[in-house]
């Protein structure tokens, strides 16, 4: 059997020190160690195959560099594109990602949580779902370090890097209203979460300050354990009523992705039949005929603020909570008429 590779023999080939091994293998961009010497101690290392004991690790620092990350909808991809930043930007501090999607729902939230609290995951990012809020309220008891992302609870005091979604929406609705739409309807998804209501928030006092009454008759909203066929009856809804709406506002990217399904079905075109815009960009777009008007998320900032907050909170618990409300951007394209 092959002798398994060991520190002192990756300083002897390097002609370094064992702590200076040690401090290269264990500490990444943070050993302190000059970068040739770190490559170089990297490179033997890897030559040798040299795999390092997770648990003798953890028990000398009592961590476990694993991070658990638990969204709302791993398909979605807003989602999709965050983990990998977080992914990315977690490595830079010698942390592995263990991701898992709620699907929107608190038991699979709860699931979720407690397996990872048993795999002694040393934080969370977490984007809470609908009714997750003791969830959120037992880590604080058991003195678990973790950052919301997207979505936090105003009540509960926590770490939370989202954006200022109340502005965004009201930004994006001036936008329709700037180029002639009044008659303006908005998709949602049926939730109580904070971001969700700040963003029919923004939508409707952008409509007041105009003067345009808001009509509640033009919020619909949709359920996302039927989310296809409910974007499709909301969407015919408004584009069939008395008065058709002249515009839709899409809360979400996947909303507007199976909402422009519809009205392709419905044989008309944006923005000359129907305007649109989007809260948050998605690739799919980039195929659509019509460049959409969108909410762009400042997606790198928000990864990387969540894993410097989570980390300095795991290497000092005593740390105030951390809370920030980034600015979204307009992205002005063809989809309003």
């Amino acid at each position: 059997m092959n002798k398994k590779v060991s520190l002192k023999d990756i300083a002897k080939r390097a002609q370094v020190s064992i702590a200076t091994v040690s401090y290269v293998l264990t500490k990444g961009e943070n050993s302190g160690i000059g970068y040739e010497v770190s490559e170089k101690v990297k490179k033997i290392a890897a030559e040798l195959n040299y795999r390092p004991n997770q648990i003798a690790q953890s028990l000398r620092s009592g961590k476990s560099y694993i991070i658990g990350l638990i969204v709302a909808d791993i398909s979605n991809p807003f989602f999709a594109n965050i983990a990998r930043i977080i992914e990315d930007e977690a490595k830079k501090h010698n942390y592995t990602v263990v991701f898992g999607s709620s699907d929107e729902n608190a038991t699979k939230s709860s699931d979720l949580i407690n397996l990872l609290v048993n795999r002694q995951v040393d934080g969370f990012i977490i984007a809470p779902t609908e009714g997750s809020q003791e969830q959120i309220i037992n880590l604080k008891k058991q003195n678990i370090p973790f950052v919301l992302i997207d979505r936090h609870f105003p009540e509960i005091e926590s770490n939370y890097v989202t954006i200022n979604n109340y502005k965004a929406a009201f930004d994006v609705t001036n936008r329709l209203l700037d180029t002639g739409n009044s008659d303006i309807g908005l998709i949602a998804y049926s939730s109580d979460l904070h971001h969700m209501k700040e963003r029919i928030r923004g939508y409707s006092e952008a409509l007041e300050a105009k003067g345009i009454k808001v009509d509640n008759n033009r919020i619909k909203k949709v359920a996302f354990s039927n989310l296809i066929e409910d974007v499709y009856i909301k969407v015919r809804e408004l584009l069939s009523a008395p008065k058709p709406v002249t515009a839709i506002f899409f809360t979400t990217n996947t909303l507007a992705i199976h909402g422009l399904k519809t009205i392709d079905k419905l044989n008309l075109k944006v923005p000359n039949d129907i305007s649109v815009v989007v809260f948050d960009a998605a690739e799919a777009f980039d195929f659509y005929y019509c460049p959409i008007t969108h909410i762009k998320q400042p997606l790198l900032k928000i990864g990387k603020q969540a894993i410097d907050i989570l980390v300095n909170q795991i290497n000092t618990p005593e740390k105030k909570y951390s809370k920030l409300n980034l600015k979204a951007i307009l992205v002005e394209k063809d989809s309003c008429k």
